[in-house]
């Protein structure tokens, strides 16, 4: 749960930088002009999701009941509730979600729940026309994070939609498809001029700072993972999916998919 801990630490201290890592987002930097650009592109990016929403699935989807995984400080949960009856938020951290509500609260929305998340989503209740979640389940560890994929899945209501976002590799890489290469193995025996080498440079340099010894002021770990599709088409495939829209995206090298499906109706 090592990404929880490091989420609320975010939340605590650079809760908008750590959604759009920018200097203007940070908390000592954030100006009203640049809080208002933040949530001008979380509308766009609402816009877009319902674009391709109703491109792909229905003409006139109007989702009256969204799910928002990972929801932050609400730069999409304030969109949504503009467009639909109910919005949930979720997120692990409560001083996001502290935050979330005083933005729905300056945004005069009523229609937002916010919720603590777990593995299991066990304080969401019900079912959704939209589930959605976006740059948040490349930070989870992949173990979780596939059984988080699996459980928003299931959320969907029959008819409904889902737009869930992954990365699944580097833009580097190229010969490996954009999987990092296995390093070489270690040899199993030390050679004597390494030992000797590493002996008289630690004379030299003097003992070595541990990994954890880090600045007072350093940022709190983000993660970086990525996922294998074939499980994630493979939990789709068996919720009985039939057709999925992604599109591929680029954050800073790390090369992902928002994939949009609809589930069958009952």
């Amino acid at each position: 749960m090592t990404t929880d801990i490091e989420w609320e630490k975010w939340g605590a201290r650079d809760p908008y930088f750590s959604v759009l890592t920018h200097p203007k987002f940070r908390t000592a930097a954030l100006t009203d002009e640049a809080k208002e650009e933040f949530f001008a592109l979380g509308r766009w990016h609402v816009d877009h999701v319902l674009g391709v929403c109703r491109a792909q699935f229905y003409p006139t989807f109007s989702p009256q009941r969204v799910l928002d995984f990972g929801c932050g400080v609400g730069r999409l949960v304030l969109p949504f509730a503009q467009v639909a009856a109910e919005v949930v938020g979720v997120d692990v951290s409560a001083s996001m979600l502290a935050e979330a509500r005083r933005n729905c609260d300056q945004a005069q929305l009523g229609n937002v729940e916010l919720v603590i998340g777990d593995d299991d989503l066990s304080a969401v209740d019900g079912d959704f026309d939209l589930v959605h979640t976006w740059i948040v389940i490349q930070h989870i560890e992949v173990a979780r994070g596939i059984k988080l994929f699996e459980r928003l899945v299931a959320r969907v209501r029959p008819g409904g939609v889902g737009a869930l976002h992954v990365t699944f590799a580097w833009d580097a890489f190229a010969e490996s498809h954009g999987v990092r290469p296995f390093p070489p193995p270690a040899p199993t025996v030390e050679p004597w001029w390494t030992a000797a080498r590493r002996w008289v440079t630690g004379l030299v340099r003097g003992p070595t700072p541990e990994v954890d010894e880090l600045p007072a002021d350093a940022d709190p770990e983000m993660q970086m993972n990525f996922y294998n599709l074939s499980q994630l088409m493979f939990i789709l495939q068996r919720a009985g999916t039939g057709m999925v829209h992604c599109e591929l995206t680029d954050h800073s090298g790390a090369i992902g998919a928002l994939m949009y499906f609809r589930k069958p109706v009952a």
